[in-house]
């Protein structure tokens, strides 16, 4: 069961992975876009910057749960560093804690204000439910949730030999 999980988190992270950097190349496609229209064709097109907005909030809480799996994401561990390891384990526990209630909120409230939502449209993309938009929310949050479980049972993912961008073993 626990290698089961762990190769599960590893495709879900991969996914993450892959959802995010798409989201960060078409944001990268579109920006360029919205400035060639405006300045080269002298006609700026109006949905660039609502897209790259939209994309940013897929970069964001996909990317932010990938990067909480594997412990890239921003930290200060100098006070923590210079504890006891009793101490230390406990920050940690501490840690994944707060994580666990911030995911939590993430997905409660996520799914609150995509419910809220859902009947909105975007001025720029009438055909999208502003619900959908925010999707990603209730989505990272639970993936991070997911990925908090994999850190408190089988302890983080094993770094020797991890290449963060290398498809799973269930891809191979």
């Amino acid at each position: 069961m626990p290698a089961a999980y762990r190769r599960l988190m590893d495709l879900l992270y991969f996914l993450c992975v892959l959802i995010a950097g798409t989201a960060l190349v078409l944001i990268s496609a579109v920006i360029p876009w919205a400035v060639y229209t405006r300045y080269v064709l002298n006609s700026a097109a109006s949905w660039p910057e609502p897209m790259a907005v939209l994309l940013t909030i897929v970069l964001t809480f996909f990317g932010a749960a990938a990067c909480y799996r594997i412990g890239a994401h921003m930290n200060v561990v100098i006070v923590v560093g210079t504890l006891p390891a009793r101490a230390q384990r406990f920050c940690n526990l501490l840690v994944e804690a707060l994580m666990a209630v911030f995911a939590l909120f993430m997905v409660v409230y996520g799914i609150g204000l995509v419910e809220a939502t859902w009947l909105n449209s975007i001025a720029e993309f009438p055909w999208l439910s502003t619900g959908v938009t925010y999707l990603p929310i209730p989505c990272g949050g639970a993936i991070t949730l997911l990925f908090i479980v994999e850190h408190l049972w089988l302890g983080p993912p094993p770094l020797g030999g991890f290449d963060a961008h290398a498809a799973p073993a269930a891809f191979e």
